[in-house]
Parts: C-alpha cells; structure tokens; sequence
C-alpha cells in the first residue's frame, strides 16, 4: 500500500498488458515467448512501484479507494519499459563523414587513416567539456524516453586515456541525477588502441589495470567494465587481464565478443562469469552450447548490423533453440549504430533474425534487466516492481515491429511517474 501522499495511477482499457510476470531469472528456449497477456487489462501504480495488474474491470474498486489518476490506455498496448542494455550515449559531435565514407565503398581501414573511426570520436571528445557532453547526451536521452526506454546502459570508451574517460565517466554521473531515466555506469577504457600505444598494448592494458580501474571503483564510477575483444582491437589476454582487474575491484564484466571475428571472447566471457557477451556475429556452435548452460546473456545489437549495411546477423535464432539467455539493445554510437529507437531493433530482429514478436519484447525487457542485474525489480509488471512501462499506440502487441521504424510510444512512466506524453 503506497503512502497517502503518494500519487496513483490506474492505466485501464488496454487490450493487452504484457506482464511477463514470473521469478527474476531470465527466458531461454520457449520460454522466452511467454509474455503472460492480460486482455482487456489495467494497471496500478503507487509509490513507484506495481501494486496489483489483471482484467480493467477487477481492478476499477481498488482503484477509487485509493482515488487514483485514470488513465484510460483506450485499447492500447501497456507493457514494461525497454531496458536499453548495450548503449555509448556520451559523445561528442557524430560521425556522419564516415558514414559517407562507407556508403563511397571505403573500408575501416580507409575512413581510420582519413580521420575517421574511434580515435576521430576520442579527439572530438576530449575538445569538449564535461557540460557539452552532458548537453548533448541530454537530448538524446528524451528521445530514448520518448520512444519508451526506461532504463539505459552507458559506457565510456570514447576518452582513450584515463583522464578523458573519467570526464566520460563524470558526465555519467551528472545526467544519473538530473534524468528521470534510470542510467547504468560501464567502464570500456579498452574501446580502441590509442595511437601512442599503437605498437605497446601491453602499456596501454597496464595502464588502465593499474591506475584506471581501481580509480574508478574508488569513487563508484561504474558498475561494469567492459572491453572490446576482436580482431584490430584487445586480445583475448589483454581482455582477461582488464576484466579481472575489474572484478578484483567489484566491478561485473561485460564483453564485445566474436563481432568481426570469432576470437574466444565469448568463453572468456563464460570464465569470468560475465553478465553479458555482446554481439556475437561469429559465434560458432560450440560456443552457443557452452553460452547455453552458462548464465551469460547473449545481448545482440542489430542495428549495428544494419547501418553497415551487412548481409548476415547474430544467430538469435540458434541461439534461443540452443537455450542461451538473449537480449537486445541498440549500441547507440556515433559510428556504427546510431539509432535509439528500440522499437525499431525489434523490428530487426523479426524481420533479419527470425525471432517472434514475443521473443523480442522478452529480450529487450526482462533478459536485458537481468544482464544489468536488475530483473529483481525491473523488465516485467508485477506487484512490488519498479512501475516502470509504456503505452503503445496499437492495439495488438505484434504491431509494434510490424509497423517497422515507427514510434509507436505515447505514455511513458518511470519509477510510477508519466516522463513522456506523446504532443498531439
């Protein structure tokens, strides 16, 4: 029972309200499609939290003893909030030359040595101030509420060296007090070799094992540390030492795994008991196996795939037949994935992986809160949840990645608190 003072909420008439109720434990194989659809369905919030869901009708007594604020979801969709669990939202400036580049037919190697690439985000970046990364990223971040994203994972990566990821790191910190979404802090120091290390990896590893790591645990900078493990990037080694520097300082790994080539990654992320493995374009079978009687979530990022414009994808399909824990998220960056619109990864991987509508929704709610290790409070609407969802302007759930590339998104509510009303 909420606090007098607290304000409820009563969302009811929506045609479905997908409550993927069940235990904080992620979906695998079949399981994943299961979103416990309540018809003609209501919600009710209080205190920031879900006090009771089930059929509109039942809920309409409870609601006027608690004098609650009706909103009348008018045959829409209501489901939990998108848990965004692979995003670089702070950066500076974009990268729409290189893209211009790509679509010219020059290569990775090309736009890098016109300028472009990591290293031009890493200069960009450290000519701007912790305000302008702030003010930019700030914009960004109504977007992701105004397309019904509740909760976000955000990474440094773009500084290259200690004192610009702590300012990365700083700004993080300032849009977790001032955004009404909930923001979730990852180290990625090892994002890209900087030139001066060009031929001293080792240094550059040592470097960030030594003083970074533990300067950021010191001041609770992060909660994850991440790295990029593939070819042209960190070694599997190099990747071992970093992340175990991290979990020696309490910090959860998280891996860039087997996108460009397949390096082991993904076992390394098994060995260290990683939350997640992101990616995952050149997984073999042997490693869906392994990942499959692992609790590493295989977080694929669509969109990536998709503004490089390449023909193959992650293999969600094996994956969930494999029963590995899937996710999905955007990787907004300004270089490979610059969308925000979750909806819109959903649609991808209907259309280019071959998971079910249901699959989807599953993946960017409940298994990516888990891969953040929120599921206890986060990624489904049950009672004593974080009253964190969204109202979808349709009437059928399987639209909203039908009716690809559109926002489908007019209410969203963090925390039991409306933060986006669609403008009409």
């Amino acid at each position: 029972m909420p606090p007098p003072s607290a304000r409820v909420l009563f969302f009811r008439n929506a045609e479905q309200v997908l409550t993927l109720v069940g235990p904080a434990v992620p979906r695998r194989g079949k399981d994943l499609a299961d979103l416990s659809l309540v018809p003609r369905g209501g919600v009710l919030t209080g205190g920031g939290k879900i006090l009771r869901v089930g059929a509109s009708h039942a809920l309409e007594g409870e609601a006027r003893r608690l004098k609650a604020r009706e909103i009348d979801c008018r045959g829409r969709v209501v489901m939990p909030g998108f848990v965004d669990s692979h995003t670089h939202l702070v950066f500076a400036g974009n990268r729409v030359a290189d893209f211009e580049l790509r679509l010219l037919g020059k290569s990775y190697e090309e736009i890098a040595r016109a300028g472009g690439g990591i290293r031009s985000s890493a200069q960009k970046l450290a000519r701007a101030t912790g305000k302008d990364l702030v003010k930019q990223a700030r914009g960004f971040l109504r977007q992701f509420a105004a397309h019904g994203t509740t909760t976000i994972e955000v990474k440094s990566g773009y500084g290259l060296d200690p004192a610009n990821e702590l300012k990365i790191l700083a700004a993080i910190r300032e849009l977790q007090k001032t955004s009404a979404l909930e923001i979730v802090p990852t180290l990625m120091a090892a994002h890209a070799l900087p030139a001066e290390f060009r031929n001293r990896p080792e240094a550059y590893v040592r470097l960030i094992a030594k003083q970074l790591i533990p300067a950021v645990a010191r001041r609770r900078l992060a909660e994850f540390v991440d790295c990029f493990c593939d070819s042209g990037a960190f070694s599997v080694a190099d990747c071992r030492r970093l992340l175990t520097a991290g979990v020696q300082h309490g910090l959860v790994p998280r891996i860039h795994a087997e996108q460009l080539a397949r390096t082991g990654a993904s076992r390394l992320a098994i060995e260290l008991g990683a939350a997640s493995a992101d990616h995952l374009d050149r997984v073999t079978s042997g490693d869906m196996r392994d990942l499959a009687v692992s609790h590493v979530v295989a977080t694929l990022v669509p969109g990536a795939n998709f503004h490089l414009g390449l023909n193959s994808y992650p293999p969600a399909r094996r994956l969930i037949d494999a029963g590995a824990i899937v996710a999905l998220a955007s990787d907004f960056n300004p270089g490979t994935s610059p969308t925000l619109n979750m909806q819109f990864v959903l649609a991808l991987a209907c259309s280019q992986m071959r998971m079910t509508p249901a699959e989807a929704i599953s993946a960017a709610t409940l298994n990516a809160a888990y891969s953040l290790r929120r599921a206890d409070r986060l990624g489904s609407l049950q009672p004593g949840k974080q009253a964190d969802l969204i109202v979808m302007e349709v009437s059928d759930y399987r639209e909203i990645p039908y009716y690809f590339a559109w926002n489908h998104c007019v209410i969203t509510v963090k925390r039991g608190r409306v933060i986006y009303v669609e403008k009409k």
